[in-house]
């Protein structure tokens, strides 16, 4: 019985409501009557149902589509702009006794090197990270209460911060760790934690007890109902996710609203983050083994439907996905991408990327991070590296707040230009930064507030003349 209000993970994500879904959307692909009336609701930007979300994604009348694609950049400009944020994974350890089948890491893999951060070592891949530009990291590590216990983390998560170099310091450590108790996630939320992050791979159970033969993971119930656990803990950033190519695209693309529709609705905030990987080759992972790949046309497509599903979510396309890839989904949703990025432990303090097989998966855009800046100006986006709300105690339902009521301009804006200021300062190349010194004249301009556009104005002379770390 699907129930949105339910703490249990088979009725707040009910196979009997996905499937009955799926069917309605088959049978109403091609009713322009029922798709228009669901646009003309999601132009109101407050979002759609996963039942209506799912007709969205599988219309196939050629003009509505078009339609929805605008719909999705018209929302994506609306709550984020043309701000993209920038961060960076940080592989802590590899070592994991899950039997994940689409993950090297899995614990019968028995010739991928296997590696654990020494503190120094963290240090040295901080400053590396620090000396690219980056302000913000996503901490990943195997599950593994031998080698990587919740100590560990923590223990990372404080060497992480206490680092400083240069101009260089890490603002905001995000999380991606395994399913945890309600106590260990307190222990996070004390370590100050920016997001915490925990992939669901597939909505699917049985698919998901398949791909999960063995250790803890296997656990689809605990698994799954995660977020609601680290939200009895304190967290209120938490980001989501699924690994499409696993399983049926249409079944989580609808199991992923559903969940967060039941974070909203069950927990007081929906997911701060929504990401969309696809499988990728890894050490003993082939992707054509799995037989639910998806083309670039449909990932596009699922993109903008997340956008008009879940507007007030932030969107995350990651280095798995092509320079191409990532610049088609850029302004149908996404609001976050990584830059520079190694997937291997130990991959950053190393000029050339390891020649281990220590990586979890291949990197399909391997541009530097100035490179990818570059880009992303060249195509009117604004890189940012700010993690101002986050310092400011501007989380959950307090970021939320500010998302909806459309305020964010006059504080997220600002605040982005001045870290890419800071970026360019000390970091950029000279082609960059004379990019970079245009784009953000500019766009000062569009600060709808004169005070703040005013005083971002000084902040961001006064980064020039040395100064750092302003914020709104």
């Amino acid at each position: 019985m699907y129930n949105v209000m339910s703490p249990r993970a088979e009725e707040f994500i009910s196979d009997e409501e996905i499937k009955e879904c799926l069917a309605f959307a088959s049978e109403n692909k091609n009713n322009r009557k029922l798709i228009e009336q669901i646009i003309e609701k999601a132009s109101k930007m407050e979002g759609v149902t996963h039942k209506e979300a799912i007709v969205l994604l599988d219309c196939e009348i050629e003009d509505l589509n078009q339609r929805i694609y605008k719909l999705a950049e018209d929302i994506k400009q609306e709550f984020y702009g043309n701000r993209i944020v920038m961060f960076a994974p940080l592989y802590l350890s590899n070592y994991c006794i899950n039997g994940c089948k689409y993950c090297p890491y899995h614990l019968k893999n028995k010739h991928i090197a296997r590696k654990k951060l020494s503190q120094e070592e963290i240090r040295k891949e901080v400053i590396a990270l620090q000396d690219m530009g980056h302000k913000r990291l996503a901490l990943e590590a195997g599950e593994d209460p031998v080698n990587n216990p919740i100590e560990y983390i923590l223990e990372s998560i404080q060497t992480i911060y206490g680092i400083k170099h240069k101009n260089g310091a890490i603002r905001r450590v995000n999380v991606n760790i395994a399913a945890t108790t309600v106590e260990d996630y307190r222990r996070l939320k004390d370590a100050g934690i920016g997001t915490y992050i925990l992939f669901q791979e597939t909505y699917h159970k049985k698919s998901y007890e398949e791909l999960h033969p063995t250790g803890p993971k296997s656990n689809y119930a605990y698994h799954t109902e995660a977020m609601d656990r680290a939200r009895e803990a304190g967290i209120d950033d938490m980001g989501i996710g699924v690994l499409f190519g696993l399983n049926n695209y249409r079944y989580d693309f609808t199991g992923i609203i559903m969940h967060a529709e039941h974070m909203e609705r069950f927990g007081g905030v929906g997911p701060h983050t929504i990401s969309v990987p696809r499988v990728r080759k890894a050490d003993d992972i082939d992707p054509d083994v799995f037989d639910n790949g998806i083309s670039d046309d449909t990932f596009a497509k699922i993109v903008a439907c997340l956008r008009i599903a879940v507007p007030y979510t932030g969107m995350i396309v990651s280095t798995r996905e092509s320079q191409e890839s990532r610049e088609r989904v850029l302004h149908l949703g996404v609001s976050q991408i990584s830059g520079g990025s190694r997937t291997s432990v130990g991959g950053y303090a190393q000029e050339e990327a390891p020649e281990d097989n220590s990586a979890q998966f291949d990197i399909s855009d391997n541009r530097t991070l100035d490179e990818v800046v570059h880009w992303l100006m060249e195509l009117s986006y604004v890189p940012s590296f700010c993690t101002a709300c986050y310092r400011e105690g501007r989380t959950g339902d307090r970021f939320m707040s500010l998302l909806k009521s459309r305020q964010i301009i006059n504080c997220c804006h600002p605040n982005a230009l001045m870290t890419l200021k800071e970026y360019l300062e000390d970091y950029a190349s000279e082609g960059t930064k004379a990019i970079g010194e245009k784009l953000i004249a500019q766009e000062l301009k569009k600060i709808p507030n004169q005070k703040v556009q005013k005083r971002a104005a000084e902040y961001i002379s006064n980064i020039h003349l040395g100064k750092r770390d302003f914020r709104f």
